[in-house]
């Protein structure tokens, strides 16, 4: 697997189509290449769920053949959509969750449906997805129902809050826009503190000036790229989820400012993964 390819989870389900759609045009503004995943897992209790078998029933090497089938020929269909595309597929074994954070140390991107065919239908995020998303080695995108990339040609929003995954967050945000040709909207939330000796003006400014040396380099490297900030009074998801409505992507750091050392995943990545209107990029140190 080349560290560039963008890595899907795919299992034929409708989020994990959509997550191979969004895949496909990123693929085709970034060229590259990408390889459909399927982990097939063998459960022994509350048994299987695939193609070809019933639930409960232990697959056989027929229901093996099904699955590779069901991969070759989505890979196919993707190459013959999108002709400019190298599309691959690949039949792995093990726990999904697992096999993918494995998977991702080799990938330059993956990128998930929120739920497959195991999610529970009042679960705006499965636990695949959030897991995934927890501990994957490269940045994680993650697609859900209702967020179709087709009818999505807004702007890219990113979280920055000046830690070092928020601006690794800023650079892939800023690439995506580029792209795209899209404007980038940049988000800083600060929570008002009664300890803090700037007033609310000042102390606004202040967070707005924090963001100029980051955004200098990004200017002059992308200057057709439309900048917009937003210096926000309150909780970073809040204000995140409310910008996602007119965008095509939200994109944040695995772990802000405020994140505790020993989670994974911060708050405001897990509140997004629940509640964002557009599809959800995660980035991490690799």
């Amino acid at each position: 697997m080349s560290g560039d390819e963008i890595l899907v989870g795919y299992d034929g389900s409708a989020d994990a189509t959509l997550a191979l759609n969004w895949a496909l045009d990123e693929a085709e503004h970034s060229g590259r290449p990408i390889r459909l995943a399927y982990v097939f897992e063998w459960v022994t209790v509350a048994g299987w769920v695939g193609p070809g078998v019933a639930p409960g029933i232990w697959p056989d090497d027929t229901a093996r053949r099904q699955v590779e089938e069901l991969v070759a020929k989505a890979a196919a269909d993707a190459a013959a959509a999108r002709p400019t595309v190298t599309v691959h597929g690949e039949v792995f074994d093990g726990p999904p969750a697992l096999v993918l954070e494995e998977r991702s140390a080799e990938a330059g991107l993956l990128v998930l449906g929120s739920r497959g065919h195991g999610g529970f239908g009042g679960l705006l995020a499965g636990s695949t997805a959030v897991s995934v998303t927890a501990h994957a080695h490269c940045p994680v995108v993650v697609v859900r129902d209702g967020d179709t990339p087709a009818g999505r040609t807004g702007r890219v929003v990113v979280g920055v809050d000046g830690s070092d995954t928020s601006l690794l967050a800023l650079g892939f945000a800023v690439e995506r826009a580029a792209q795209r040709g899209v404007p980038l909207h940049v988000v800083r939330a600060w929570e008002p503190s009664a300890d803090r000796d700037l007033g609310a003006d000042d102390a606004a400014a202040a967070e707005r000036a924090a963001l100029d040396g980051p955004l200098a380099g990004w200017r002059e490297t992308f200057p057709d790229v439309a900048v917009t900030v937003d210096v926000v009074a309150g909780r970073p998801a809040g204000a995140l989820v409310e910008a996602s409505r007119d965008a095509q992507l939200v994109v944040v750091g695995s772990r802000g400012r405020g994140g505790l050392r020993g989670m994974l995943l911060g708050s405001v990545g897990q509140q997004l993964l629940h509640h964002a209107h557009c599809p959800v990029a995660v980035v991490r140190e690799r």
